[in-house]
């Protein structure tokens, strides 16, 4: 089995979300994707987000063909434990990330950026919904 992890909000799905996800999956066999709590996503975004819950946001991914198992973490060391205990051998990560640290990726055989698309965006998508009153 060829492990990989990606870790995120996914707050709002979108078809960002879905294609990080099945160039993930592409990357190997089993498919872990962790999650933020809905307390970090607050600390992280501001007091009005999360938008779903993390039981909204983690039954919508268990649900998707290309993920096998979600997670729910609180804290940057919750999410070094998580990538350690699963050791994966992909960690895939945004673009937006080259050249900074990523958390756990000591714990993983190699690191894959992902090339974000910047209009799909949960905040993009939020802003559009407020746009139009």
């Amino acid at each position: 089995m060829t492990t990989v992890f990606v870790n995120g909000t996914f707050d709002i799905l979108h078809s960002g979300h879905v294609r990080l996800l099945n160039t993930a999956r592409s990357l190997g066999t089993y498919l872990i994707v962790a999650i933020d709590s809905d307390e970090r996503v607050a600390k992280l975004k501001g007091p009005t987000r999360p938008i779903n819950t993390m039981g909204e946001r983690k039954a919508m991914l268990s649900n998707l063909k290309a993920v096998d198992e979600v997670q729910i973490f609180d804290s940057d060391l919750e999410l070094a434990m998580l990538v350690n205990q699963f050791r994966p051998a992909v960690m895939m990560v945004g673009s937006d990330w080259k050249g900074k640290t990523v958390i756990g990726s000591e714990y993983a055989k190699r690191i894959e950026y992902f090339e974000r698309i910047d209009e799909h965006s949960t905040t993009n998508i939020i802003q559009r919904i407020i746009s139009r009153g």
